[in-house]
């Protein structure tokens, strides 16, 4: 007769001490390092396989994209970037209005009379005519021919006062011309507008007038309505004609005509005639 073998009972009890001595060994021992570092080589393929369906899903997702979601996400983008456009010129235009405003706000200590800021706020319709209307008026104290200047120099004076608005014209328009001096040597002269808003003309200046190109025009205060000394403009051309008693004399304003937006209205003693011609 054959040996009969231990029963299940014995089997499944050794079996389970035996699965509990190779757990204990595994945790707390290190016979099975090596294993160990075999182990994570030997598992990452089924980890990489069982990843497989989201991988997939994921490229679907972004390569079988639908052409009507991509216009949307592309029009959604687009509308993103005009708008942090719009913002970023916001603070573009925010910071250059700063540093003219500081600029202006420096140019005072040029000045020894009370002033008053003021803003552009119209342009006279006709090209011929340089007028600009300033949000100040009588409200305000403007009176007609108190000199308007921004940050770099002298632009005109008012012509026309409101309660509170005030047209003012500026120095190169056509009918407008004021005494200046050259400040390196104070001759006396007179700049006159020609309808450009880069020049002055400075008529009747005798060839043996000394002038040079560069020199800097200032108002001398003899029609008693600009401020004396501000600066008016540089001389840019002087041509001389032997043929001709007088030289031809070209300057360019040294205020921004075209760009200053905040502006200053120099309070002087207002003249005795209130009239609304401009000073010659």
């Amino acid at each position: 007769m054959f040996r009969q073998g231990p029963s299940l009972n014995v089997r499944v009890v050794l079996l389970t001490a035996l699965s509990l001595a190779i757990a204990f060994t595994y945790l707390y021992t290190d016979w099975f390092d090596s294993l160990k570092k075999h182990g994570a080589d030997i598992s990452a393929p089924f980890y990489w396989v069982s990843d497989l369906p989201a991988r997939a899903s994921d490229w679907a997702d972004t390569r079988l994209m639908s052409r009507s979601r991509l216009e949307h996400e592309n029009e959604a983008l687009r509308t993103e970037l005009l708008v942090l456009r719009r913002k970023v010129q916001l603070l573009a235009s925010l910071s250059a209005e700063n540093v003219r405003l500081r600029q202006l706000l420096n140019s005072t200590d040029m000045l020894q009379d009370r002033v008053i800021i003021a803003e552009l706020i119209g342009v006279a319709p006709d090209p011929t005519v340089h007028k600009v209307i300033v949000n100040r008026g009588a409200g305000e104290g403007v009176y007609v021919g108190q000199a308007m200047v921004d940050a770099n120099g002298l632009m005109g004076q008012v012509v026309t006062v409101g309660e509170h608005s005030s047209e003012v014209l500026l120095i190169t328009d056509t009918t407008h011309a004021l005494p200046v001096q050259i400040n390196r040597n104070g001759v006396r002269l007179i700049a006159e507008g020609v309808g450009n808003l880069y020049e002055l003309v400075i008529r009747h200046v005798s060839s043996t007038v000394d002038i040079q190109e560069g020199d800097l025009l200032v108002s001398s205060g003899l029609g008693q309505r600009f401020p004396v000394g501000y600066p008016v403009a540089k001389v840019e051309q002087v041509v001389i004609d032997p043929g001709k008693p007088f030289a031809r004399v070209v300057a360019r304003p040294m205020a921004e005509m075209n760009r200053s937006r905040h502006v200053l209205l120099v309070f002087d003693q207002p003249p005795a005639d209130n009239s609304d011609q401009a000073a010659n």
